[in-house]
């Protein structure tokens, strides 16, 4: 996502900015409504791993469906 800012936003919130070039986000920085610089990242963000789970595999029973009474008690019945 590209977002266009003008200079006096760029020089209040750069540390903002960069937080969200870190992200991935390009940032085109304006004058007048016209641009004249792009804020982007040199490296492209690390790829993110997958948090709750070792190695990043979920088994295949993870995807079965419910049995009824456990989708009772989620469901607030």
């Amino acid at each position: 996502m590209t977002d266009y800012v003008n200079v006096q936003d760029a020089k209040t919130r750069l540390s903002e900015l960069l937080a969200r070039v870190e992200r991935g986000e390009e940032i085109i920085i304006a004058r007048g409504g016209n641009p004249i610089a792009r804020l982007s990242a040199l490296n492209a963000p690390p790829p993110r791993e997958l948090g709750f789970s070792p190695g990043g595999q979920v088994p295949a029973s993870f995807f079965e469906p419910l049995p009824d009474d456990e989708l009772k008690l989620w469901s607030g019945e």
